[in-house]
């Protein structure tokens, strides 16, 4: 059971099955931190369509106990559909920080329908995220939460190593994908 029920992710309902959402603009909404589900519900009242696709996530809680949350796939954007008022309409919400155009709609909207089939499996999913050699990154969690240091080389696909300074030296640490977020 997750924390919190799993909210609307796609308005309509049937967005994907008409033919008009290839043929409408889409726009890639980058929100406020953590406020996905905001600007989603926000939509659904002014019945603005949009596809923000949400996964269930399972981890291991503080207290040993296993949990459940519904977390977005792609952290931090909304996919919305329609003219150039539905674009401003979403920005006034004062929820979203930045926005794109995405310049090619009917390739976009078969990305997303199949994000959204793959999702319909209730396969176990994970967020996948290209950090590579050279970008500066923080630990979030673990042993290592807080430490910065620089990402010098990707083994596995899944396993990090990370360049921490200490004295003016190096150390290296392995660490897994989802302990680490990228610095911009």
């Amino acid at each position: 059971m997750p924390l919190l029920k799993q909210e609307i992710d796609v308005f309509p309902a049937n967005l994907f099955e008409s033919t008009e959402a290839s043929a409408l603009p889409w726009w890639a909404m980058y929100t406020l931190a953590r406020h996905e589900k905001k600007l989603m519900r926000e939509l659904v009242s002014k019945e603005i369509p949009f596809f923000g696709p949400t996964i269930g996530r399972r981890y291991r809680a503080p207290n040993g106990r296993l949990r459940t949350s519904v977390e977005p796939l792609f952290p931090n954007y909304v996919f919305v559909c329609g003219e150039e008022l539905a674009r401003y309409t979403a920005v006034c919400t004062g929820i979203v920080s930045r926005w794109m155009s995405v310049p090619e709609p009917l390739a976009f909207v078969a990305d997303l329908k199949q994000i959204r089939d793959l999702i319909a499996t209730n396969a176990p999913l994970a967020p996948e995220r290209r950090v590579e050699a050279g970008q500066k990154i923080r630990v979030r969690n673990g042993a290592f939460k807080g430490f910065e240091g620089i990402v010098i080389r990707r083994e596995n696909e899944i396993r990090l190593l990370i360049h921490v300074r200490y004295m003016g030296q190096g150390a290296s640490v392995a660490l897994d994908d989802c302990q680490v977020d990228v610095i911009d």
